[in-house]
């Protein structure tokens, strides 16, 4: 069972979301929030499994909140559900440490799917959420902030930020479906990460350190 706090200003977004959630059989609501600082308080109280962030709310932010829940549990999984898409904050919230961020427009089955996702140790941004944190991202590997990715690396990561699978890239690029999977595991090796959405989330938390 995914034991889940909801972190929202509004109640009738967290009364609606956790009657969703809690009709999955493999998830259950343990604790809601209205604000940041309560849901600090709440997490340590109910030690869920996956915390679902706003960010615009009142007093403590959903960015604040998520840097605290991150400096009580260093692997503390966040999945942001807002309605803001303004580059700044995405930015923010994944330098923060959030493992997924979803629009509250995204479908519930996407909502569901980020959630197991990030508690199997994954993460998941939406394709047009990862393509806004595409030029940062390359301007943090161009600056020398990891080990340096080759021009042809940075391409493939740039349509795998837009979602392409390896054969669309392969046939965007005109190279073999093999030599796109030989590009991506040298990225994931350089950036010591495992996924496409890692590869974009540790690239950026890099920056900020570098900052």
């Amino acid at each position: 069972m995914i034991r889940i706090l909801i972190v929202d200003d509004h109640p009738i977004v967290r009364e609606g979301l956790a009657a969703v959630l809690e009709a999955q059989e493999d998830m259950e609501v343990v604790a809601e929030a209205g604000d940041g600082a309560d849901g600090v308080t709440k997490f340590q109280e109910a030690n869920p499994d996956i915390v679902l962030m706003d960010l615009a709310m009142p007093g403590t932010d959903g960015v604040e909140a998520i840097r605290r829940i991150r400096a009580l549990d260093v692997d503390a999984k966040v999945v942001v559900l807002t309605a803001y898409d303004t580059d700044d904050r995405i930015f923010q919230a994944v330098q923060a440490g959030a493992r997924g961020y979803l629009l509250k427009g995204a479908p519930r089955d996407e909502i569901f799917r980020a959630i197991r996702e990030v508690k199997n140790g994954g993460s998941l941004l939406e394709p047009a959420i990862a393509g806004k944190l595409l030029s940062r991202v390359g301007d943090i590997l161009r600056g020398g902030a990891v080990e340096k990715l080759t021009a042809r690396e940075l391409d493939i990561l740039t349509l795998m930020a837009r979602g392409m699978r390896n054969k669309e890239i392969a046939n965007q690029l005109y190279i073999t479906e093999r030599t796109v999977k030989f590009h991506a595991n040298a990225i994931y090796r350089k950036l010591n990460v495992s996924s496409r959405t890692e590869a974009v989330s540790k690239a950026l938390r890099h920056g900020l350190v570098e900052a």
